[in-house]
């Protein structure tokens, strides 16, 4: 059976006629829209270069956030080569170190470092740094990724300085030298050779000087203040006794171990962040060299304890992959891969035989600060000078490009170690540097803080407890050649 169609109300067949009507003038406004929209929107070529900027911004910011997890490292580092009643004093003075040198460093040192104006040997505006512009708050952005950067840098340098002098340290005469070294000492030097980063120019610079990530910007300049710092403060008790060298072993090699590698993984923001952008995937390439180096420094530093001791150092190897990253920071961008390789495996020797050097020499490093990054600093730096494409000497550059980074190694250690001792002789006379010997022999971590790392059993119960003369660097000079 047919049935009829249903008949709509005339309200319902007026509502029909008029969608279709409704849907031409939506599509008709939706066009106009589109259309002024791309009359507004900037030229594709400009939205290309904000993205690339912006790309730029977020790498070198994760590049910072990577160099800032590098102080864990340090603190475990530091803490497992040393005793466990130093370890709340150790962990303290990593924390404080970056926290005070991230205020001081905006405050003064990036003024000094890089502001718009010089008087040939610093800067003398951009004081509390401010990358606002009249577009807001937020500037062009890069701007704040730069200081961010540059502030986890500064802090690098300052935390160096904390292993050599590590175990016999007044509390707040470390918080003394740390605002100075921030703000003084790494920040000049920093003008003299990175200034045209952000304004002008350094004089090191306009030579010609090569120092990519900084071998010795920040970890000689480091390096050389903790030795400075180290010879003023004198060993710790019991270290040198009766012309004998006495190992005082550290508390926690495991957690040492842990540190090395999470520095190692901090370099990846170190050294490739330090191209500052994405590019051509540049920075992939300074990771490789940055990687092979350290693996060779651990392979060199290595080969070499077992070659003079024995047996294969753990702490010598541990320590030689950080001498092969310090070694290449400089070189990273510039030297060809099988150099890099090289450099991190002289780098890693080389550390091996500073550390059994300052040793004979009775100066007291607990953690090898000053060979890691003093003198490998300096290493990486004249390698640059031997093995960058085109400009090395083992590359066809001839020998212009070592003199010059020669220069820069030496104006480094001049400056960082005679400007640092000036101030540790300046604060031992005045307010006093070292703790008193009742102090050393408790414990910083008593003495100055209150508390223990460790439930006391196991603080007493280790090598080097409160008597503190059995204790000192993990890699310290074995009985083989203490004679020698």
């Amino acid at each position: 059976m047919n049935r009829s169609p249903r008949v709509k109300s005339p309200r319902v067949r007026t509502l029909l006629r008029l969608v279709p009507r409704a849907l031409s003038v939506l599509l008709l406004l939706s066009a106009a829209s589109v259309a002024l929209a791309a009359d507004e929107a900037p030229p594709v070529e400009e939205q290309v270069t904000q993205l690339a900027a912006d790309a730029d911004t977020l790498w070198t910011c994760l590049a910072a956030f990577l160099v800032f997890f590098m102080q864990a490292g340090f603190a475990m580092v530091e803490t497992g080569f040393t005793r466990a009643k130093n370890a709340c004093n150790i962990l303290m003075k990593n924390l404080m170190d970056f926290s005070i040198g991230t205020l001081s460093f905006w405050m003064v040192g990036f003024g000094l470092m890089f502001g718009a104006t010089s008087t040939g040997w610093f800067r003398t505006t951009d004081f509390f740094f401010d990358g606002s512009s009249e577009a807001g708050r937020f500037g062009n952005g890069f701007d704040w990724a730069f200081l961010i950067f540059q502030t986890v840098f500064c802090a690098t340098a300052a935390t160096i300085v904390s292993g050599a002098m590590a175990e016999r340290t007044k509390y707040y005469a470390y918080l003394v030298y740390t605002v100075l070294i921030t703000v003084i000492v790494y920040p000049i030097f920093g003008s003299w050779a990175w200034g045209s980063l952000f304004n002008g120019d350094g004089w090191l610079e306009g030579m010609g000087f090569m120092d990519f990530a900084g071998s010795t910007v920040v970890h000689s300049v480091g390096g050389w203040a903790a030795l400075a710092g180290a010879i003023v403060l004198g060993p710790r008790l019991g270290k040198y006794t009766n012309g004998r060298i006495n190992p005082i072993p550290g508390h926690n090699i495991p957690l040492a171990a842990l540190g090395v590698f999470i520095l190692w993984l901090g370099w990846f923001g170190f050294n490739p962040g330090s191209t500052t952008a994405i590019g051509k995937g540049e920075f992939a390439y300074v990771a490789v060299t940055t990687n092979l180096a350290a693996a060779a420094g651990a392979v060199g530093a290595m080969v070499t304890s077992w070659i003079l001791f024995r047996k294969p150092d753990t702490s010598f190897a541990l320590n030689g992959a950080l001498a092969g990253l310090v070694g290449i920071t400089a070189g990273c961008y510039d030297i060809l891969v099988p150099y890099a390789v090289l450099t991190g495996l002289i780098a890693g020797v080389l550390c091996v035989f500073s550390v059994v050097f300052f040793d004979k020499i009775r100066v007291d490093d607990p953690v090898g600060a000053v060979s890691v990054h003093g003198v490998c600093g300096a290493w990486g730096t004249l390698a640059v000078g031997l093995f960058a494409a085109d400009v090395g000497l083992f590359t066809g550059g001839g020998t212009a490009q070592l003199g010059i980074q020669a220069i820069g190694v030496a104006a480094g250690f001049i400056w960082a170690f005679f400007a640092s001792l000036i101030i540790f002789l300046g604060i031992k006379y005045t307010i006093g540097l070292r703790a008193s010997e009742e102090e050393e022999m408790e414990g910083l971590d008593l003495s100055e803080h209150g508390i223990y790392a460790y439930p006391p059993s196991f603080v007493h119960g280790t090598a080097g407890g409160p008597s503190g003369i059995a204790s000192a660097p993990a890699h310290a000079v074995r009985p083989a050649i203490e004679g020698a």
